[in-house]
């Protein structure tokens, strides 16, 4: 019997209503941990051989929602969902935080593989061994509000009965998802969404509205109690002395990360630096917030804080925002009021879309219409920046596919590739992403925030902020699964893991094994892309055209990113990982990290670059 995990997953295939146990080998989980590492390992041997002519949103595609090893074990809960990305037709892993990650482990799941597409809209229930595929048509078309109400009241009869006192946990889409919107998420709760990658939509595709899980089992058991109690302790107290993160979450960064580090998206990017003194915490804590010191299960940081605002004669309850959601949504469309920033982010989260990916499609057609490219003929209204009513407009057309929404619903770079077409000019250079992913809200030119030169170009998940280059630490905290804001010193995280699991891991084999296998496989998925965008590592493996302009504003102003220093650090980055300078992973790699199979996969990569070069 393995440890802190149960080595069984749940397989539900939508198109007939069955369901199935799959069993995984202990040694899978000892390669790959979970969550992300797990997801990708098993969409690479279930549509590997076929993975070009996949559609993300055909039945084909499979939905995962999976834990990891330290799910129940450290603190907070975290749940990886995954699948062939309908942004970058690669593997994304994208997390959320939701009690879901805890009940499904309580129900006696290490996750659930989601197969086919069911005729009509449902939701799935599932109480310890119990499943049951129920009708959803009542909440398909519904925001967040409705959609949560509904779940709550429908299924109260169904734990009650078995003697359960909390109700279950779910995660669900809103109506951007059922659109197949490319830039839709996998809600949580009111505000939280596993937002990069576009499994909002995959849901959507599938006519699954929302995964109900009610656990009422113990968790596994841990391999060595007294010495898991020991670590538990010792994160519990390593994290209750960031006084910063408690007190005021990401919130710390609205001000800091474009004054200080002249590193925020303003207008597209046009800027990174502004002074506009009301867009720091001290103003959002003063105008918006109600409550500090929310948290979700088990998480002693409480970065969250509970935000009212009136608007549109609507009361919207709300998280802070976040420092990502607050940056894409107000200086990134000349948005700068806290209380326009915080209502735009709860209608962002009620239609289910993606903070920053909505926010980057959105500053883009904003600038297209600041230079003239789209008109109002095009839009069917002005567009200016800091308009909150246009962007509440467009914000709508997007979730419903009205309009130029139908365009911009594809995501930045697809709607890019349209809007050229039409136009019959490139605006490419106006589209802030890679690889099919807008790029997270920290910029590289000044070189005073995180992101490396080569960061975003190198990442295996596109223009993905949580997980750039180099990403191997990313990997475990998206596989083990856990917060990256509660992680700690790396010998303390892995000797948790140690002792919950029974493994005598390291730090080196989890971050230069286990972690390069993972991205390794990634890489191989997503280079093979398909079937609409395939990935030229010659041309894609790149920083988006705006960072390679001089920064016009702020102290920094004239510095930018040379392209030479680029293609240095992602050849040595590539080189790390053993592969070739192309990016391509070499033979020897394969068969040193146990995933020679892939060989099949990465010729058909190598054929492909050959014929078209």
């Amino acid at each position: 019997m393995p440890h802190g995990f149960l080595g069984r997953l749940l397989e539900v295939d939508l198109t007939n209503g069955k369901t199935r146990d799959v069993v995984i080998n202990q040694r899978f989980y000892r390669m790959f941990l979970g969550g992300r590492g797990l997801a990708t390992w098993l969409l690479w041997k279930r549509l590997g051989e076929k993975w070009e002519k996949i559609d993300p949103l055909n039945p084909d595609n499979i939905l995962l929602v999976l834990t990891g090893p330290l799910t129940g074990y450290y603190p907070g809960a975290r749940l990886c969902i995954s699948g062939k990305s309908p942004q970058n037709n690669g593997v994304i892993g994208s997390t959320l935080a939701t009690e879901v990650a805890v009940e499904l482990k309580a129900a006696g799941y290490d996750g659930i593989i989601i197969t086919g597409a069911s005729k009509d809209p449902v939701y799935l229930y599932i109480e310890d061994d119990e499943v049951e595929l129920r009708d959803a048509s009542r909440i398909w078309g519904k925001g967040s509000r409705e959609t949560w109400k509904y779940i709550m009241e429908d299924t109260k009869s169904s734990y009650a009965r078995n003697g359960a006192t909390t109700p279950p946990a779910f995660i669900y889409i809103g109506p951007a998802g059922e659109n197949l919107v490319r830039t839709a998420v996998v809600m949580s709760k009111w505000t939280h969404a596993a937002g990069y990658g576009g499994y909002g939509a995959v849901m959507g595709s599938k006519r699954l509205k929302a995964i109900v899980v009610k656990g009422n089992n113990p968790l596994p058991k841990v391999a060595k109690p007294d010495r898991y109690k020991e670590l538990f302790n010792r994160v519990i107290e390593q994290l209750l002395k960031r006084h910063g993160m408690r007190a005021w979450g990401t919130a710390q960064g609205f001000w800091s990360v474009a004054y200080d580090s002249s590193s925020e998206p303003v207008k597209n990017w046009q800027e990174e630096w502004h002074n506009v003194a009301e867009f720091n915490q001290f103003e959002f804590e003063k105008r918006v917030w109600r409550k500090r010191y929310w948290s979700d299960w088990g998480c002693p940081t409480s970065c969250l804080k509970v935000s009212c605002v009136k608007k549109r004669d609507e009361v919207y309850l709300t998280d802070a925002p976040d420092y990502e959601m607050a940056a894409y949504l107000g200086p990134n469309l000349g948005v700068f009021k806290p209380e326009d920033v915080t209502y735009l982010s709860a209608l962002i989260d009620e239609l289910g879309l993606c903070g920053i990916q909505t926010g980057n499609v959105i500053g883009f057609a904003s600038e297209l219409y600041q230079r003239g490219i789209l008109t109002k003929n095009d839009i069917g209204y002005e567009l200016k920046w800091g308009d909150v009513e246009a962007i509440t407009r467009i914000i709508e057309d997007i979730t419903y596919r009205r309009g130029i929404g139908k365009i911009l619903a594809e995501g930045t770079y697809r709607a890019a590739l349209t809007i050229s077409e039409l136009k019959g000019v490139d605006v490419l250079k106006y589209a802030v992403q890679v690889k099919g992913v807008g790029v997270g809200a920290h910029g590289i030119r000044s070189g005073k925030d995180y992101p490396d030169l080569h960061a975003y170009a190198s990442s295996v998940q596109g223009a993905d902020h949580t997980s750039v280059a180099p990403e191997k630490d990313a990997v475990f905290f998206d596989s083990a699964v856990i917060c990256i804001f509660n992680g700690v010193d790396w010998n303390t995280m892995i000797a948790m893991q140690n002792a919950v699991t029974g493994w005598n891991t390291t730090s080196k084999e989890v971050l230069d094994e286990i972690g390069v296998r993972v991205l390794t496989l990634q890489r191989i998925l997503l280079l093979l892309g398909g079937p609409d965008v395939f990935w030229d590592p010659r041309i894609h493996d790149d920083n988006p055209p705006r960072f390679y302009e001089p920064l016009p504003s702020g102290p920094y102003k004239g510095k930018t990113v040379e392209k030479k220093d680029v293609e240095e650090k992602k050849r040595e980055y590539y080189k790390e990982l053993g592969w070739d300078e192309l990016g391509i992973p070499t033979d020897e790699t394969l068969e040193k990290l146990g995933i020679k199979e892939a060989l099949r996969e990465v010729k058909r990569i190598r054929e492909r670059l050959k014929f078209s070069s």
